[in-house]
């Protein structure tokens, strides 16, 4: 039985999902190889591989040998070296652009019957050393790709390079062959596909930036308590039996068993529950949820490869190996192509000599090396390397105006072709966090009054309910009287005294532990409980005062974001760790047919999967720890910005704040973007599909090729942004506007990103953009004026003071 071992590496240097198919081949062809999943979005490769077979040394050896870098997956890039690795590539085109202007103006002299004796030489040298030079690293590429008969566009670029180089040379000893359009034709085939490398890398680096923007990027610790004392470790370095302190409001680092303390932990973005379990010393705590009301003591259980946020990388880990690939529509055209192109220069070649040999006696040398060298460099469609990119920033930028982030261009070809959209329950179709639905009060009580009591009672309270209950009554302007004896009993409820009246305020069982006659509310509370709602029970005076249900509550736009799904041909699935009861409650209000319960992290993926079985593509729709496996798998992952580092860092697409209709925006942009993609390409090939037949009759010269080349470039570039040169008559733009705000009080990206969370749940809010170094918020609403009140009055409860707009 072969032993496997697995190999992930971050790699650099890729431009399109032709350079992922290349890596694949080019690993795949190696001995001892047994699988090879390359992610475009992600720029990594995950090898499958028998190490006593091959070793890891010979892989990556490989990887660089194709001409790409490669380096540790774990080490997230910089901003800085991504910057600098922009103004690199951006130089190298500042100098390759010199040069072609150059070029253009030596070879204008040339046909205007003026040139300069050093016009041919200069031709010459830039020819060479944009080939040799500027180009070195496409020349690498296509040598590796050709010798291991793959073929891609660096091969075509080359191959046009190369014509150019070569009819240019011949041109120096033989007169029919002008030298310096075909040294002019090397020149404007690597300046072109330079352009079209920086576009494409400008579109992965500004997407990775932006996602970044939304990550925590410290290292994960653990506060560690050893001879007494506390100390901050890296969560690499805690070992089995450690005890690890979690403060109030602190993510939980470690599984482990509680020693001391007690509070209410929130799962949900590792099960899926949204209301949060009270937990006491002997109950186990998740690594990856939230420590709500209490300080808890915790002895760790489980380190390394057996703890659950280990697990999950594994699950992520196998989820992109089995996630299906896309190759984008120019990939599959050029599978064609290239070879197309080639055959063509042969044929005109094998015409011209072998043809006319046979048809006029003679074979004509000259005119069939014109031909083929003709064809070689009109057979390059400079516009090809734009047509994706450019497309992708205009809808990019079409989808960042609303909160909507794309991190490549596979995710726009893909997601028109879903089928299935898969929705997490908690977090993505509801708010993630307990919200008070219903007050049912008793006898002469009235709703307001038993609400406003209650929040007085909890508003001491630390516990994620009672601060619903409080918030509940605050934003329904409730006056709140001075609360005396407050007394939290865990996992029951609490006592206090309101206003000279002892009230007790927690569960069923609670009241009547005390002595208090709960008959009354025994069937509603059993009614609102398997609808799958929480329910929380006042008394008054040791009487039973009514009761209150908590859920989380779905989010407004929910229902309309299904429907939009189903309008545009796509079926939702709800997914979700909770139970079957709550899953179906929730389903049932916005309108979602099929539900998925019960679900643990590895099955949500493995859930994904059966649908591709089906041979359908799906989308995925998640925030939580507990969805990042799925949202690799799916063909198209989308994470909402709300949630956690892990399930950003695993979609394809993320969701700045937190509208589910985003969802449905983004679906449509792809649609147009892929269009605008179809009409980019069309108009880059329809030259070459001219002018690759008349080049083979040895009566295009060179100079055509030029002229194709800009044409068809200026065609791409009006395609794509010509729309916005062009004013626009006829139905008026939406009500949309945007303000900017300044804030002094932002210190630092992280206000950036909660202000963005926090204003992004208002209904009316389409995008908020911030910057710390200017401490400015600029924020597109729809409706105007008719926000601002609730847009200040967010920004005042998050503690920042608005400075002007």
């Amino acid at each position: 039985m072969m032993s496997t071992a697995k190999l992930q590496v971050k790699i650099g240097g890729m431009g399109c999902s032709f350079c992922a198919a290349t890596i694949e081949k080019g690993l795949g062809r190696i001995e001892g190889v047994a699988g090879v999943h390359v992610s475009l979005a992600h720029e990594e490769a995950l090898v499958t591989y028998d190490p006593k077979r091959v070793k890891s040394v010979t892989l990556t050896g490989t990887l660089q040998s194709l001409g790409y870098t490669v380096r540790d997956p774990d080490k997230i890039r910089t901003f800085e070296e991504e910057e600098a690795e922009l103004r690199r590539e951006r130089d190298r085109l500042i100098i390759a652009g010199a040069a072609a202007w150059v070029a253009f103006m030596a070879m204008f002299l040339m046909w205007s019957g003026r040139p300069h004796p050093w016009t041919l030489w200069i031709l010459t040298i830039l020819a060479f050393l944009m080939v040799f030079g500027l180009g070195l690293n496409f020349l690498k590429m296509a040598w590796a790709s050709a010798r291991r008969r793959i073929l891609n566009q660096h091969v075509l670029m080359e191959v046009a390079a190369f014509g150019g180089l070569l009819g240019g040379a011949i041109g120096l000893v033989h007169p029919l062959f002008p030298s310096p359009d075909f040294f002019g034709v090397a020149v404007f085939v690597t300046a072109y596909h330079l352009l079209g490398n920086y576009a494409s890398l400008l579109v992965r680096t500004r997407s990775s930036q932006a996602v970044k923007k939304l990550l925590s990027l410290q290292p994960p610790t653990a506060r560690v308590v050893r001879d007494g004392s506390e100390v901050d470790l890296p969560i690499e370095e805690v070992r089995r039996g450690d005890r690890v302190r979690i403060r109030p409001g602190e993510q939980i680092p470690v599984d482990g068993v509680v020693e001391e303390g007690i509070s209410a932990v929130d799962e949900s973005l590792v099960t899926g529950e949204s209301i949060p379990r009270e937990k006491l010393p002997g109950q186990e705590v998740i690594g990856g949820s939230v420590n709500h009301s209490g300080t808890l003591l915790v002895r760790v259980s489980k380190v390394g490869e057996e703890s659950f946020l280990r697990q999950v990388a594994r699950h992520i880990q196998e989820a992109r190996a089995l996630k299906p690939g896309i190759l984008l529509l120019l990939d599959r055209i050029l599978v064609y192509f290239v070879p197309g192109v080639l055959a063509v220069g042969a044929a005109a070649f094998f015409f011209w000599t072998l043809g006319g040999w046979i048809l006029f006696g003679l074979p004509d040398w000259d005119r069939a090396g014109f031909a083929a060298l003709a064809v070689l460099v009109m057979g390059y469609p400079c516009a090809l390397g734009m047509a994706t990119p450019l497309a992708m920033i205009r809808g990019g930028g079409e989808a960042a105006r609303q909160g909507i982030l794309m991190r490549s261009a596979a995710s726009f070809q893909a997601f028109k072709d879903v089928w299935v959209v898969v929705l997490d329950k908690t977090g993505t179709i509801t708010h993630g966090k307990p919200q008070v639905v219903e007050v049912l009060p008793l006898n002469e009580w009235k709703s307001d009054e038993l609400l406003a009591l209650a929040a007085s009672a909890e508003q001491v309270s630390e516990h994620p309910l009672g601060r619903a209950v409080v918030g509940r009554a605050k934003s329904g302007g409730l006056a709140l009287d001075r609360v005396e004896d407050f007394e939290a009993v865990a996992g029951k409820g609490i006592r206090a005294v309101v206003g000279g009246r002892p009230v007790l305020v927690g569960t069923l069982r609670f009241l009547a532990e005390l002595g208090v006659t709960t008959d009354a509310l025994s069937e509603p509370a059993a009614e609102r409980e398997a609808r799958g709602g929480t329910v929380i029970t006042v008394a008054v005076d040791d009487r039973a005062a009514g009761l209150m249900v908590l859920a989380d509550a779905v989010k407004e736009d929910a229902a309309e974001a299904v429907a939009g799904l189903r309008r545009a041909g796509m079926e939702p699935v709800m997914i979700t760790g909770d139970n079957e009861r709550t899953a179906r409650a929730v389903a049932g209000q916005v309108g979602i047919r099929e539900v998925l319960a019960q679900v643990l992290p590895q099955e949500k993926a493995e859930r994904v999967r059966a649908f591709q079985r089906e041979e359908k593509r799906v989308a995925m729709v998640g925030d939580g720890i507990n969805d990042a496996p799925a949202l690799m798998q799916a063909d198209v992952g989308l994470a909402m910005a709300s949630g956690t580092d892990i399930a950003m860092e695993s979609a394809d697409i993320v969701l700045v704040g937190e509208r589910l209709t985003a969802v449905v925006d983004a679906y449509h942009i792809a649609r147009r973007s892929y269009r605008k993609t179809v009409q980019n390409l069309a108009i880059a090939f329809s030259f070459n599909g001219v002018g690759v037949p008349l080049a083979a009759t040895g009566l295009v010269a060179p100079a055509w090729a030029m002229a194709a080349m800009a044409a068809s470039v200026t065609a791409v570039m009006l395609n794509s942004f010509g729309g916005r040169l062009v004013p626009r008559h006829g139905k008026p733009p939406a009500a949309v506007r945007r303000v900017t705000l300044r804030v002094p009080s932002i210190h630092c990206q992280g206000c950036v990103t909660k202000i963005q969370e926090t204003l992004g749940r208002l209904p009316a809010v389409v995008a908020v953009e911030g910057d710390p170094q200017t401490k400015q918020v600029v924020v597109t609403m729809r409706n105007g004026q008719a926000q601002w009140t609730a847009i200040e009055e967010a920004l005042t409860r998050l503690g920042h003071v608005i400075g002007g707009d």
